[in-house]
């Protein structure tokens, strides 16, 4: 599964911005999609994370509230909508994706930067 991310940028505090990510396979062939952050000196964290069939979806207590994972099944598509955004979102932000058996994928990188 190859994976492809867009949307990232600067952004002022309080703005708005939207990731998406298209899957290679099908969507029916992965289990769940997700988005992790690296932060400059930071682990890698999990930001949201969707079951494709179904549409259940998880997140990191730190952005509860203000981001929103869903996803386009007809599209092989994830998208993140990243509203009230806090210098602290400054991230890489990673796309991914897990198939059924249990592998996961990883998508390049995209820079999300939230700096006045």
């Amino acid at each position: 599964v190859q994976l492809q991310a867009s949307g990232g940028g600067l952004v002022q505090p309080g703005g708005s911005l939207r990731l998406s990510c298209a899957a290679s396979a099908s969507i029916y062939t992965i289990n769940a999609m997700g988005w992790y952050r690296q932060a400059p000196g930071k682990q890698r964290e999990l930001v949201a994370r969707i079951i494709t069939l179904g549409g259940f979806a998880n997140y990191a207590d730190p952005v509860k509230g203000r981001f929103t994972i869903s996803r386009t099944n007809a599209k092989n598509t994830v998208h993140l909508q990243m509203n009230s955004l806090k210098p602290e979102d400054t991230a890489v932000y990673y796309c991914t994706a897990e198939d059924w058996g249990g592998g996961i994928y990883w998508g390049q990188g995209t820079q999300v930067t939230v700096s006045s």
